[in-house]
């Protein structure tokens, strides 16, 4: 680092813990704060606008999902005059400590979101889940949640076999069920992929009136960097603040998938393992003709080379 002080053009990246939070500290300086909460968790505010996003990130994720190793809410801050919250976790914690807790009743008590014209709540994965779960600090919030659970408590979810160790946490008191967190939100959205089968069961559990669940088929299991690299992650965040997110403009927004490469790919892997020759080819014109793509166009011309050797029915009829 320099001397000159650190602004929100300032690249955090490959900063130890300790020197990345005195240098958001200085960064966030008279406008918020950086207020450590238990073992675990931070707490970063930065104050601009009546928009308020909440996010809630891992500070592993951070480093990786940034080009800046800068919480990811600071784009919407810097490009759109947002306010931002961050609750940043040292590693996948669900946000499951009293700390935590206490730092939201705090935020209630002190009627911190009555501050704001909008208040949007974020996360994705373990973060998803905190993001639902607290979202019930501010109602009349709208969350976006990527491939959520629901809870990891086995009496409810002992078929998702990915996050055994945290059984032995409580998810069951305070701020506890992330569906029904959710009850006090205007608009909540869910964002799965209906083939990820464990996604797809926690996603069942968030049917509820205020909730739609927006399905990414064929992508995968980390939708929130396919989002980012899609360059659809800020507008569908923008368009939930705006109240102005529909079933017709995430399918707008979504049409980014035909140029993702990443995705092309899922979809080339899934029609050749169901033997669906047909729609192989039809993928493979379609890609090769929009881009340069050498496995797509390999294996159009396999099938078209496969087709020309198959013997003619009607001159084998005529022999």
């Amino acid at each position: 680092m320099t001397d000159a002080t650190p602004t929100l053009e300032t690249s955090l990246l490959d900063l130890p813990r300790r020197e990345w939070l005195a240098t958001v500290e200085q960064i966030v300086d008279e406008d918020g704060y950086v207020e450590k909460l238990g073992r675990r968790h931070h707490a970063i505010f930065f104050e601009e606008g009546s928009t308020l996003l909440v996010t809630f990130e891992t500070l592993q994720g951070i480093h990786a999902l940034s080009d800046l190793g800068q919480p990811l809410g600071w784009e919407m801050l810097r490009d759109h005059g947002w306010s931002h919250l961050c609750l940043a976790s040292n590693g996948d914690t669900w946000f499951r400590d009293t700390a935590v807790y206490g730092y939201f009743d705090r935020l209630i008590d002190d009627g911190f979101f009555d501050e704001f014209d909008n208040v949007v709540f974020y996360g994705a994965g373990p973060c998803a889940y905190a993001a639902a779960a607290y979202s019930v600090s501010s109602p009349g919030a709208r969350v976006l949640a990527i491939q959520p659970q629901a809870t990891l408590d086995p009496r409810l979810t002992e078929w998702d076999d990915r996050f055994t160790d945290m059984r032995i946490h409580d998810f069951t008191t305070r701020y506890g069920f992330a569906p029904e967190m959710l009850d006090a939100a205007e608009q909540a959205y869910v964002v799965y992929d209906p083939r990820e089968q464990l996604d797809a069961m926690h996603a069942a559990l968030f049917t509820r009136p205020n909730v739609d669940k927006l399905r990414m088929r064929f992508m995968g299991d980390a939708l929130q960097t396919d989002l980012l690299e899609m360059g659809t992650w800020a507008p569908l965040l923008l368009a939930i603040a705006e109240g102005e997110l529909t079933t017709n403009r995430f399918a707008e927004l979504y049409r980014a998938r035909r140029n993702y490469r990443p995705y092309l790919r899922n979809l080339l892997d899934a029609f050749e393992s169901e033997k669906r020759t047909g729609l192989v080819e039809a993928l493979c014109a379609n890609v090769s003709n929009r881009m340069r793509a050498p496995r797509f166009a390999i294996t159009l011309r396999r099938i078209q080379q496969a087709r020309k050797s198959e013997p003619d029915d009607d001159a084998t009829d005529q022999d």
